[in-house]
This record gives structure tokens, sequence and C-alpha cells, in this order.
């Protein structure tokens, strides 16, 4: 016989309070494991595929695992340092840029920026602003990372979690499953269906959207000349979760670079111009129809909400984290929705007929 209502809702509010209570106080110390397990949790399809070929799952780990660090240390090795520069100059160069600018519109209208403008004051309080806490920022948050995810972390805690989750993947499935209550057993294994389905479509669906996106703008901006091409393309590519966001703030900053680069070559400018908007064909077309889905269930906004109340609540973690709690509650919510719509309180009462069932 099942619990009653009321009991089985204290006993899942006190579970749901002790997570979140154990998100706060754990703080960055289970960041390691947090990101272990989202590495698992998005390589566990290619894992299933390799052991569909014949493989056992010893080797799939082991071949993803190489080729994952293999990857990784390319990365560090060629993109990354270049990245954090291309950055770090982006911030010095936009006081210049912005002086640009009020050279420009000083000679086109020169009543508009005279000494005393509100505007021209505003650029410069912008551009020095920018120079002097955005590179500190970008120094700070590096650093703070730096000190977050240690050595140690980053190259042996991270991978040997990953590892090992993804090698017992499928058999802490099955003892999970085998630890539900019985009596809601099926109800939780459908909603746990429809919440994996959902993280699978907006997290390793988007994330490749995001990779492949960020890879050709980094590439097709650098390929035409433009300065800082890499780290424009990959803000924008990272972004790029977020519908038109992405294009529209890469667009913007490439565009506008463009504009102080090549004055006067319209050839390239409109080259970078029409690279974001192959990029958006190319997304809504192709890349996003047939790696995400038509709905996965989480709306933009919904999303950026829980990015923001996570982010702030608990920090990076948080924000690791808020995706796949934000799945979940939409999932909540949307069963909580239809047995609403079934109950008496929403149908009411048949004149004819009495109560509906």
């Amino acid at each position: 016989m099942a619990l009653p209502v009321r009991q089985q809702m204290k006993y899942w509010g006190v579970a749901a309070a002790i997570f979140f209570l154990a998100l706060w106080w754990l703080g960055d110390v289970i960041l390691p494991f947090v990101l272990g397990g989202a590495v698992a949790y998005f390589l566990d399809p290619v894992a299933d595929r390799i052991e569909a070929a014949g493989a056992s799952r010893a080797l799939a780990t082991a071949l993803i695992t190489l080729g994952a660090l293999l990857i990784f240390v390319l990365l560090a090795l060629l993109v990354i340092p270049t990245l954090i520069n291309q950055a770090l100059a982006l911030f010095d160069t936009v006081p210049k840029l912005l002086n640009e600018l009020q050279r420009f519109l000083t000679t086109r209208f020169p009543d508009l920026l005279d000494d005393s403008s509100i505007l021209r004051q505003s650029l410069t309080s912008v551009g020095e602003t920018i120079q002097s806490k955005g590179g500190q920022l970008l120094q700070t948050a590096l650093t703070s990372v730096g000190s977050l995810l240690n050595v140690v972390m980053l190259f042996v805690i991270v991978p040997v979690v990953a590892f090992y989750l993804l090698y017992d993947w499928d058999r802490m499935i099955a003892q999970i499953d085998d630890m539900l209550p019985r009596d809601h057993a099926p109800v939780i294994r459908n909603l746990a269906s429809q919440i994996d389905k959902t993280l699978a479509s907006f997290i390793r669906g988007m994330g490749t959207v995001c990779l492949i996106l960020g890879t050709y703008y980094a590439v097709a901006l650098m390929l035409v000349g433009l300065q800082f091409g890499l780290v424009v393309g990959a803000f924008a590519g990272l972004i790029t979760f977020i519908p038109y966001v992405g294009a529209l703030l890469g667009g913007a900053m490439a565009i506008g670079l463009a504009l102080f680069q090549f004055w006067g070559d319209w050839v390239s400018i409109g080259l970078v111009a029409g690279i974001f908007v192959l990029g958006q064909v190319i997304e809504g077309n192709v890349l996003t129809p047939n790696l995400v889905g038509s709905s996965v269930g989480l709306h933009p906004v919904w999303l950026i909400f829980a990015l923001s109340v996570f982010g702030s609540l608990f920090g990076f973690v948080g924000m690791l984290v808020a995706v796949p709690v934000a799945a979940a509650i939409g999932v909540l919510m949307r069963f909580v929705i239809s047995q609403y719509k079934d109950s008496q309180l929403y149908r009411g009462y048949d004149s004819t007929s009495g109560p509906r069932d």
C-alpha cells in the first residue's frame, strides 16, 4: 500500500532540501565530480555505439578516453593560449576603437560631439571602463579558475571520474532503478526518460551545434583576415544555445571590428557579414533540426532564468547543474499540469452524470 500523499511530499521535500543544501555547502568541492559526470553523460551514447559494434565496455571507454585526452592536449597547445591572448588584446583595443568612432562621428556630425557632449563623455567612459575592468575581469576569472581547477583536478580527477562513470554508467542506472519505490517506479521511469530525452536533445545536441558553429565562425573570420576572429567566433558559438543571440552579438562584434579594420573595403566587410548569415542558414536548416530536434522543452527565457538563479546561489557549480535541474523541473511541471487537467478540480462536475472520473 502506498504512503499517503502528504507523507510522500514530506520525504521528497526533505530529499530536495538535502540536495540543494549539499550543492550550496560543498560548492567547489564537488565541481570535478559534476564535470566528470557531465562528460560521462555526454559520451555515453558514443560508448554504446562502440559496444554495439562488438567492443567491450572497457575497450570502448578506453578508446573514448584516449581520443578525448588527445583532443584536449591539442586544444591546450594550439588554441587556448591564442584565445586568451586575443581576448586580452581585444579589451585593450576597445578604447582605440571608441576613439576612432568618436573621430568618425566628429567628422560627420561636428556639432554632435563637442567637448561637453554627453555622448562623447559616455564613449570615453565606456572605453576606459572596458580597458581597466575588462582585462582585469578576464585575468581575475582566469586566476580564480586556475586556483579552482588546479592541475591535479584538471588533469587527474576529472578524467578519472569521467572514466569510471562512463565505464559503470549502465550498471549505475540499473542500481538506481532497483532502488526506486515500487509503487512509483513506472511513473519515475517515464519522467526520467523524458528528462533524459530533453537533456540529450539540448546538452548533446546544442553542445554539438555550438562546437560546430564556433569552429566555423572562428576559422572563417580568421581566413578573411579579421583581427580577434578567433575570440569573436568562439564567443558567438558559445552562446548559440540562446536562439538568435549568438548570431546577433557575434555578428555585431565581428561587423563592428570589420568596419574599423576594413573601412572602404566593402568586399571584406560583406564577407564578414555573409559568414554569420550563412551560419544562421546552416544552423536553422541543417544543424538544429538534425542534432537538437524541433522541441526540447526548454524555453530560452526559462533557461536564462535558471542559469541566473543557480549561478547567483551556487556559483560556477550552480551554472553547471542549472540546465539539468531546469529540464527536470520542466518535465515535472508538465506532468503536474497533465495530472491537474485529468483531475476533478479542473474538469469539474457533469450535471447529468455526476463527478467525472
